[in-house]
Parts: C-alpha cells; structure tokens; sequence
C-alpha cells in the first residue's frame, strides 16, 4: 500500500485543540480531578479490537501532546499500518490524569479516520488488477475534509479536487443553469487557466457524445449508469477524456464497475458512512 508523508502538525492542531476545548469545557476533567492523585502515572496502550488500516494516530498523539507535552508517547502502528484486533497501535506513559483527560478525543479521531481507512482499503481491494483507482467525495464531515481525505490515502484510495476552488466540475444543475452542454464547456474553457482541469458530469450516452463533438473537457463523471452503460460510455471515450464512475457505487458493484476499464471510481460512503474502528485505551 502507497505510503504518504504525516500533514503537519501546525495544519492539525487547532482541529484537536477545538475538541479538546469542547470536551474539557470551562472547568476542565472534573472527575479526574476528584478522583485521580496528582503525582499517578500510568503506561496506557492504545489497542485495536477489530482488525482494519488505522488513520488518525498522528491526532491521536497531538491530543495527547497538547495535554502534557511531558508525555512518553511510542507508536507502534503508524498511519496507514493494517492491524490485526487485539494488536497495540500506541503507548502513553506519564501522568495518569492527562492520559485520561485527552483520551476520548484521541480515540474519536483515531477511531472515525481509522474507519475511513478500512472501508477505503475494502473498496480499493475489489479493484486490484484493473487500472480502476478509488476516490473520495466533497461529502465529508465540515470542519474535518483534510483528516478524512487523509485517512482515504490511507486506506490505499486516491485524491479527488479537496474543494471548490481545485478544479471547474460542471454537474447537471450548472448544465441546467448555464443552457446546456455546449454554452457550459465553452464559457469553462474560456476563464479556465491552463493549470485547471475541467469535469463534467453526465449521464447518457447522448450527453456524452455531445461532450466529446463540443471538446474543452478533461475528465466525464458518468453518473449513476448501470454496468452496461457504463462500459458503453468508457469505450467512447477512450483515448479522449479522463473517466469517472459515481453514483450508486456499493462495495459489490465495484469489481464489475472497475472491470469497464473506467479510470477513477469515486465513492461518497468512504467519507459519509463508514463505520468506526473499534479502538480502545487500556491501562
């Protein structure tokens, strides 16, 4: 699986400095503080209870940090690492009252990404032996794109645009607003820079054949087409334009869809409703 480089820990901060703000609110960790001596010092481990491609140890270890920089922190399974349940992810030794007050936002980001991680990794398994790379989506959780769309790195996929202003992708309803498929590539091409890449959506071969008489895109998102069709419109335009299968795209389907020879499978549920990895801190 395809390794990247951590995000810097100055682009993460403030998004685990925010939970923590949120979960100690204006009086801080008020049972540890009743029931924890000052001077208790523990060694936790983080551990994984069901097996998948962890994403979220490097907040995980912000969280901490933040709380007690005097923290011992060791990472056994790092960003992107498949884990098998019951295998340790982390240690933390130091202060036990701190290890417990940065626990929860730790495993919450750890556990959330690391979910994203394995559903990517399940679906990017169903596409091996095709040219076929798994995508994500804009559909992620606001304030958290930059995370999420690292964890789907993680989990073996690829990147799509981060947001609006990465690239020109024309949906139907900026068809519908801008009269149709014609005046719509020309008016992008016309403002595009030549740094910027133009997609358009479509759904029927007749639109897609219209795209391709008319020019001025780089990549078709075929849009919720069945197995069929889909082939049809990637054997149409092979050789012309990038290809983008979406819509519809269950796990199951996706060996079949990336058996078309489609270039870019982008899948929505990777961010929006991937089940969360079951990682727990034990002392």
């Amino acid at each position: 699986m395809t390794t990247y480089p951590p995000l810097p820990d100055v682009l993460l901060e403030p998004l685990v400095r925010a939970a923590l703000i949120e979960d100690l609110g204006p009086n801080g960790d008020v049972t540890t503080r009743a029931v924890i001596p000052a001077d208790a010092q523990y060694c936790a481990a983080l551990n994984a209870r069901d097996a998948g491609v962890v994403s979220g140890v490097q907040l995980a270890c912000i969280a901490f940090r933040l709380v007690d920089p005097a923290l011992k922190i060791d990472v056994l399974a790092a960003d992107g690492a498949q884990v098998t349940a019951g295998q340790t992810v982390m240690t933390i030794e130091g202060a036990a009252s701190s290890i417990l007050s940065a626990e929860r936002v730790a495993l919450n980001f750890a556990g959330r990404l690391s979910g994203i991680a394995t559903l990517t990794a399940a679906f990017v398994a169903q596409a091996t032996g095709t040219q076929a790379r798994i995508t994500c989506t804009r559909k992620t959780t606001p304030g958290l794109r930059v995370v999420e769309k690292q964890a789907v790195l993680h989990g073996g996929g690829s990147a799509h645009r981060f947001g609006l202003s990465d690239a020109i992708l024309i949906k139907d309803n900026h068809i519908a607003a801008a009269g149709g498929i014609v005046p719509v590539l020309r008016a992008a091409r016309a403002r595009a820079s030549h740094m910027m890449r133009i997609e358009i959506e479509v759904d029927r071969l007749e639109q897609l054949r219209e795209v391709l008489d008319t020019g001025g895109a780089d990549v078709v998102l075929l849009d919720n087409m069945d197995t069929e069709t889909l082939a049809r419109a990637v054997a149409m335009a092979a050789g012309h334009v990038v290809t983008e299968a979406s819509g519809n795209m269950r796990l199951e389907r996706i060996a079949d869809v990336a058996a078309t020879g489609v270039d870019y499978i982008s899948v929505g549920a990777l961010t929006h409703s991937a089940r969360v990895l079951d990682l727990g801190l034990d002392f």
